[in-house]
């Protein structure tokens, strides 16, 4: 499973018709952009749970759906900074005056 942001809808009207109607959204995975059809309702700027490979067919609907990567869930709270480290300050000693 996959955590990715929400970016924006991607219409493609011409498309074969195993696709059905279902929609198709652009999700960020790092810094990589990719297409993931969703399959529970999301937004632009939500952060989703994507699955790939054969669950993300099964998740789309069917076995034999034409997809690798569905959208599976919405967070309902996520911050991508949390737990990272924040490098320390440099340069010197914090006391404001010389001695």
């Amino acid at each position: 499973m996959l955590i990715c942001k929400v970016v924006k809808p991607l219409v493609s009207t011409n498309r074969i018709p195993d696709f059905e109607h279902k929609h198709l959204l652009v999700v960020l995975d790092g810094s990589t952009q990719k297409v993931a059809v969703d399959a529970v309702g999301c937004i632009p700027g939500d952060w989703v749970i994507c699955v790939g490979s054969s669950a993300a067919r099964e998740a789309a609907g069917s076995k034999s759906y034409p997809s690798d990567l569905t959208i599976v869930g919405i967070i309902d709270h996520w911050d991508p900074e949390a737990g990272k480290s924040v490098p320390p300050a440099s340069g010197g000693s914090s006391s404001g005056g010389a001695s």
